[in-house]
């Protein structure tokens, strides 16, 4: 479950000014995510973008909200592909298994089909003994890697699409930031000309 992190805990300081802290809620962190992770990457963030105004601030905030979820998301992505890694192997043992099985011992095959796939995932010697029979009929780890990515395909394709949106969130608002900046910049210099010819008159 989604949730904010303990603050009676000590952290790491932020490098966010104190006059700007309100505008920077706690970490949504899901179970298993490190504060000092989130902390780090928020900081070097932060350093990298150098926000000046409350405005860049909330753009940096963001900037660094939507780094970590994309980081989550890539991590979550290659835990998918393990867990489909089991199933993956399943499918194969049904191919090199019960090819040729009588019809009344399909589903006694079936069965034990199934058993093995699960000892590949709890035992690593029988992982070994199952992953060299399956070599031996021409399935090396690239064969078993594809029929992963065949078996996960859908949710794949969903942290594919979370990925591009948020890497698309995230541009816009690089974009939006160096808008900020170059409009600042452009009425300073307006600024110091008039000055200037007030000073020449």
């Amino acid at each position: 479950m989604n949730g904010p992190i303990d603050l009676r805990k000590p952290h790491r300081a932020s490098i966010l000014p104190p006059q700007y802290e309100a505008l920077c809620p706690p970490p949504q962190l899901l179970p298993g995510e490190n504060i000092d992770h989130y902390q780090a990457l928020q900081a070097a963030i932060f350093r990298d973008l150098d926000p000046q105004s409350a405005i860049e601030w909330l753009l940096a905030i963001d900037i660094a909200e939507l780094s970590w979820e994309m980081q989550r998301y890539r991590l979550l992505r290659h835990r998918l592909l393990g867990a489909f890694r089991q199933k993956a192997i399943e499918m194969i043992l049904r191919r090199v298994d019960l090819a040729g099985i009588a019809p009344d011992f399909q589903d006694v095959a079936e069965i034990y089909t199934i058993g093995n796939a699960l000892d590949w995932q709890l035992d690593a010697s029988a992982a070994v003994d199952i992953e060299t029979r399956l070599g031996s009929h021409g399935f090396d780890q690239h064969a078993i890697s594809m029929e992963v990515y065949v078996q996960a395909r859908e949710l794949f394709s969903m942290f594919e699409a979370l990925l591009n949106g948020v890497q698309l969130r995230r541009l816009m608002l690089v974009k939006e930031m160096n808008q900020l900046r170059c409009t600042r910049k452009t009425h300073q210099t307006i600024g110091l000309s008039d000055q200037s010819r007030r000073a020449i008159s």
